[in-house]
């Protein structure tokens, strides 16, 4: 499959898992975030700070269902963009944003092609949580992130971390996954976990799927710094943000990392 035939099946299947799955969680988010709450992790809420005295403008790249995006909000951001491929999720986000009266945009969009009229203009472009997986072209999407940010402007991501890829996630330890645990692969593979999991199967129809594509690290550091990004930190975690493998003690899964964090800049022009 070519990259929009990969795009054009990955839509259909968070659409369907929009209204499978997220569509039920709308009201505990809305009133997560008008108590005051927050789902940006400890690691995000450090690293960030409070957006208030710099970011104007903060542009989440494949925003969902936009909680994370109203987070960014409630840090401090005078004004959020979402940016996401899945119209229904778009549609939850809008949605909460008008219950909260938040200055949201949404942008159906797919990652790759983020409109122009938003280059130079965020002071924060943020991403992750499962985000980098569905990026079929990691030079051209580092080539987006560097033009939509100000010079001066950050980018933060927060993701699962490469390794991830390697391993089987129903078995009770570290072990490769019979299906390609390789962390140099870097060929689209079928998802099987999650959107899998959540995706309503009409009888009859085509099975939907969802088609994901790993990254190392190297790889994504490498991009973005080509792309004309400079590295302020980058951390590497133990914990999940979501429970990918539950049959693992703790003890033992905390021996390698599982989330990071990514921070860079855009340089001044001299």
């Amino acid at each position: 499959m070519n990259r929009e035939e990969l795009h054009h099946k990955n839509e259909r299947a968070w659409d369907s898992v929009a209204r499978s799955k997220y569509v039920k969680e709308v009201e505990d988010d809305v009133a997560l975030l008008r108590a005051g709450g927050t789902s940006l992790t400890l690691h995000e809420q450090r690293l960030l700070g409070d957006l208030t005295p710099w970011c104007g403008r903060a542009i989440h790249l494949q925003c969902s269902h936009g909680l994370d995006t109203l987070s960014l909000w409630k840090l401090g951001a005078r004004e959020v963009i979402g940016i996401d491929i899945s119209r229904s999720m778009l549609e939850l986000a809008t949605i909460k944003s008008r219950r909260l009266n938040a200055p949201a945009t949404w942008i159906h969009s797919g990652v790759l092609d983020a409109p122009r009229e938003l280059d130079e203009t965020a002071d924060l472009v943020y991403t992750g949580k499962g985000a980098l997986p569905w990026v079929m072209d990691l030079g051209r999407w580092a080539e987006v992130v560097a033009r939509l940010l100000k010079p001066g402007g950050r980018l933060y991501v927060f993701e699962g971390h490469p390794l991830n890829w390697v391993w089987e996630p129903e078995a009770s330890d570290f072990r490769l996954r019979a299906d390609g645990g390789d962390y140099f692969w870097s060929e689209p593979r079928a998802n099987r976990d999650f959107p899998a999991s959540g995706l309503d199967q009409a009888a009859g129809s085509e099975p939907l799927r969802a088609y994901e594509r790993q990254w190392t690290l190297g790889a994504i550091v490498t991009s973005l710094a080509q792309s004309g990004l400079r590295i302020e930190r980058l951390e590497e975690y133990p914990a999940q943000y979501w429970p990918l493998y539950r049959n693992i003690p703790e003890v033992v899964l905390t021996k390698l990392p599982h989330t990071f964090s990514l921070l860079m800049w855009k340089a001044r022009p001299n």
